[in-house]
């Protein structure tokens, strides 16, 4: 399939390679739906096997972010950008600062931040170069690390989906398996701790592990393998995705799936399959963008207050999907999807009538 084969079957609308041979700098920016307003999405610096695996991830990735925006109501369209390099190893402030110029070059069309495998530190390297960057530290006049948002969020979610499928939110007696423990399932697991969750968890890094068994009480490690295979009433995806796939799902027992992790299904289809199988799905960008929400408020100037609340508002979004899935007859990832491409289309629709604009000789001059 070529590589406008591959942009026609999601509908993206650009993708930006770019390479820098004096710093080593490999990057894809994918754009994929401008329609609510600029692409904003974060950048993963990964090992990735193969080109191809860097470009269909930022594909997803890209796409996943346009509805992710959508259906949290922000004037956002979805774009995602991935650095082919290992995270830990190749990092420095040419290579950073080389790939802040290429944003800059996108002409705002395309809205960076941190995500897997970068941090605040990166985004002020990147920030040195380009003004279309967020997520950068709060003495900068930015909103810092968006890892606890992102985990609030994704525990508004939880919450949610807990009333949804039991009637009660509290977390008292309650077992969370948590897959992954990095930025974001170490705040994830804070929260829940201090609900009165029973918590499971599992990474493949030992320094995080360390940290949240040093940190939090009462934490059970288990095996990353079998993870998802644990008993419980929630099992939440922190790491990377595809986690719910042909050799997962059947293992599954756990009553709700809700986690941090972007793409957590392997295919569209193992909604159902969750479905069929009584587990409550609370779509993974719907539940995680509290991170999104954080930082898209440094667009407006950011305030903390402000953006805490609109990030406590996943709870309501969250359960307005499963209305949506319950009324439509649908899984709740159709009617995740379903929510965000109705709010698409009825700006799509307005931005339809023309607006008059003055000519270039009378607008101001600034």
């Amino acid at each position: 399939m070529s590589i406008f084969d591959r942009l026609a079957r999601r509908a993206h609308e650009q993708v930006i390679f770019c390479h820098d041979e004096v710093t080593g700098l490999r990057a894809i920016i994918a754009i994929h739906d401008t329609t609510l307003g600029p692409a904003l999405g974060g950048t993963r610096m990964w090992s990735y096997a193969s080109d191809e695996d860097a470009l269909e991830d930022a594909l997803r990735l890209a796409r996943g972010m346009t509805y992710k925006s959508a259906a949290a109501g922000l004037n956002l369209g979805g774009g995602k950008a991935v650095i082919i390099g290992n995270s830990k190893a190749d990092k420095n402030e040419m290579l950073f600062r080389s790939y802040g110029r290429f944003i800059q070059g996108v002409g705002g069309r395309y809205i960076t931040a941190e995500d897997v495998g970068t941090s605040v530190q990166d985004m002020e390297w990147v920030r040195m170069e380009t003004d279309f960057v967020v997520g950068i530290s709060r003495a900068l006049g930015g909103s810092g690390d968006p890892s606890p948002f992102t985990a609030l969020g994704v525990f508004e979610g939880m919450k949610s989906s807990l009333k949804w499928q039991t009637g009660s939110e509290s977390f008292e007696g309650r077992v969370v398996a948590v897959q992954g423990v990095g930025h974001v399932g170490y705040h994830l697991v804070e929260h829940l701790r201090h609900a009165g969750a029973q918590v499971l968890v599992a990474d493949i890094d030992r320094d995080n592990l360390a940290r949240v068994t040093r940190d939090f009480d009462g934490i059970e490690v288990v095996d990353p393998a079998r993870i998802h295979a644990q008993g419980c009433d929630i099992f939440a995806p922190c790491a990377l995705g595809a986690v719910i796939n042909d050799h997962t799902l059947p293992e599954l027992k756990c009553g709700i799936v809700a986690g941090c992790a972007n793409n957590v299904l392997a295919e569209d289809r193992h909604a159902a399959a969750l479905a069929e199988r009584g587990i409550l799905y609370a779509p993974d960008y719907v539940v995680n963008a509290g991170g999104l929400i954080n930082v898209a408020n440094e667009l407006e100037g950011y305030n903390t207050d402000r953006a805490t609340q609109a990030v406590h508002g996943i709870h309501d979004i969250t359960t307005r999907i499963f209305e949506i899935a319950r009324d439509e007859g649908i899984t709740t990832a159709e009617a995740a999807d379903t929510l965000a491409e109705r709010r698409i289309a009825a700006l799509q629709r307005v931005k339809d009538h023309y607006i008059a604009r003055p000519p270039a000789r009378l607008q101001r001059r600034v």
